[in-house]
């Protein structure tokens, strides 16, 4: 389990308020769409800069990382569509709390976010990476020079 996290320690997830909850979710899920926008700029960067390479180590150290961003991508996706499903179970729970178990439901939005958590460690890591090894490869390669013929 992550030690980051949006929300207290302790009961909160028992006492907060379904609107709360609901404002709580909605962000998270921009938040999500945010890290969908940036992998794609991360691979984009990946994509155009890195057909200059010519040194083995640094295509495996890319194609590496491009295999962790698929990675990423993918839990992002799940994460969104996670999240717009425990968007629509709140909206059923607000609208008729005997629609939905609020108990399981709060036992949903806590994994969910231990999950949200768990990723987003996971991106913030990647996304360092994929600047340093631009910076490595920019150095190695002197793609400045390259770009400039």
């Amino acid at each position: 389990m992550s030690d980051f996290r949006y929300r207290p320690k302790g009961k909160y997830i028992y006492d907060a308020d379904w609107q709360g909850i609901y404002i709580l979710t909605e962000h998270w899920k921009n938040d999500l769409e945010f890290y969908r926008d940036d992998l794609r700029f991360l691979q984009h960067l990946i994509d155009k800069y890195f057909i200059w390479m010519t040194q083995k180590e640094n295509l495996d150290e890319v194609r590496d990382i491009e295999t962790d961003l698929i990675e990423i991508d993918r839990k992002c996706y799940q994460l969104l569509k996670k999240t717009n499903k425990h968007l629509t179970n709140l909206a059923d729970l607000i609208d008729d709390p005997f629609k939905y178990d609020s108990h399981k439901f709060r036992t949903e939005h806590e994994e969910l976010e231990d999950s949200i958590a768990d990723f987003v460690k996971s991106f913030r890591s990647n996304r360092k990476k994929v600047f340093a090894i631009t910076e490595h490869v920019m150095d190695s390669e002197k793609l400045n020079r390259l770009l400039k013929a």
